[in-house]
């Protein structure tokens, strides 16, 4: 660590370091931090756990970048940085460092990390129940975290049937604003239509990111096999017909 530590501070040096990474600020390399922690996901989803190892690097590489900007800006320092991590760990496992009990489900560990979390907000003046919901976060996950905050204030329907009816309706009005051919009408209800979706996953205990992930996953997969069955031919799609990859996408469906 001390060495990887040495290395961002040499890159960073204003005389005799990297062009580049001297130039580079909070906003800059935020972008780069996204990016890093999907590539870890990816690793964790393909198990290739030989590329884990270095992408879990690259992303600690994010956390050193980030903290040398604000050691230089006399914000913070990694060492702060891991002390209030470490800080808040111990604070949010009164079971494990603390003298509160052990005894109790992992169901009731989340909602009293719920708890801690909130007080954790309070202190912080952050006095509506949807503050602190990160605005980066990707559109679908920040919805079902807005969705389960506005729930555990009891701002939620209570069977899934009525959040089906809520998407049919959502549907017809979408299809109402397409014939009025307003384009940002349109993008109002189809907004609309997929928060009401992830309202229904998280109903049904459904994560939509990971159901969404999964679906790119089986449509990525299936319609490489329409390539693969056309190269047998010597063609490319472009070179079929929508009804022959339609026979294919169906034939891959069966497989």
């Amino acid at each position: 660590m001390d060495r990887l530590l040495e290395i961002m501070r040499r890159l960073r040096d204003p005389e005799t370091g990297c062009p580049w990474d001297i130039e580079q600020t909070f906003e800059t390399i935020a972008p780069y931090t996204i990016e890093e922690a999907y590539e870890v996901s990816d690793a964790i989803e393909r198990q290739a756990w030989e590329e884990l190892e270095g992408e879990l690097g690259d992303l600690l590489l994010q956390s050193v970048y980030h903290a040398a900007i604000g050691e230089e800006q006399g914000l913070f320092t990694f060492e702060s940085v891991a002390a209030k991590i470490s800080d808040k760990m111990v604070a949010r496992h009164p079971h494990v460092f603390g003298d509160e009990s052990r005894d109790k489900s992992a169901e009731q560990q989340v909602q009293d990390w719920e708890k801690i979390k909130a007080a954790e907000r309070a202190s912080l003046e952050q006095k509506g129940v949807l503050d602190g919901v990160a605005l980066g976060l990707p559109a679908l996950m920040r919805a079902l975290k807005l969705q389960k905050r506005a729930a555990r204030a009891g701002f939620d329907w209570t069977d899934v049937e009525d959040v089906l009816s809520k998407m049919n309706e959502e549907t017809r009005e979408l299809v109402e604003a397409r014939a009025d051919a307003d384009p940002a009408h349109i993008e109002e209800e189809f907004g609309d239509l997929l928060f009401v979706m992830v309202n229904i996953g998280r109903h049904l205990g459904v994560d939509p990111e990971t159901a969404l992930r999964a679906t790119n996953a089986k449509f990525t997969r299936r319609f490489e096999g329409i390539e693969a069955a056309l190269a047998e031919e010597g063609r490319r799609p472009e070179d079929a017909s929508l009804e022959e990859m339609d026979a294919l996408w169906n034939q891959m469906k069966q497989r």
